[in-house]
């Protein structure tokens, strides 16, 4: 996967009209997870998505999707590098700015693969810990790859 980033995650996208200076701060912080967030199924060597898994997720993270049910950032990069190994090259891109309030954020994005753009496109709802690094994501299919079976992944 190749390193691509959403940018800033200030102003009207993040979804906040109004709130403190720490409701604001916080939407920063977890801004910045959310370019960890993509920057992490984008990375370029096995250090530096440990790394990058590290600082965006908590421990115990739970990953909901419909190709099953993950825990823990091992089993993360586990899974990217399984996705990988039958997709080959794969960019996950944020499809635009992320929504962010009170604690989570909601994630559009496409996988680019092979010449198809895009492969696939979903959603992704981020739920951020006290430490501002991901507890729970849930993904959902937009647009599923063609052949995707749901009911082949439980």
């Amino acid at each position: 996967m190749t390193e691509t980033t959403t940018g800033s995650t200030t102003g009207p996208a993040t979804g906040s009209t109004s709130g403190t200076a720490e409701e604001t701060a916080d939407e920063t912080a977890y801004g910045a997870t959310v370019d960890h967030y993509v920057r992490f199924w984008n990375a370029g060597t096995p250090a530096e998505q440990r790394g990058l898994a590290t600082a965006t997720f908590a421990d115990d993270v739970g990953y909901y999707a419909p190709v099953g049910v993950l825990s823990g950032a091992p089993a993360l990069i586990g899974f990217h590098d399984e996705f990988t190994e039958h997709m080959g090259t794969v960019v996950f891109r944020a499809r635009r700015e992320p929504e962010i309030h009170h604690g989570r954020a909601r994630l559009l994005w496409a996988l680019d693969a092979a010449g198809k753009e895009p492969f696939a496109t979903g959603t992704d709802v981020l739920v951020f810990d006290g430490d501002g690094r991901i507890s729970t994501v849930t993904t959902f299919l937009d647009q599923a790859p063609e052949g995707f079976d749901p009911n082949a992944h439980h």
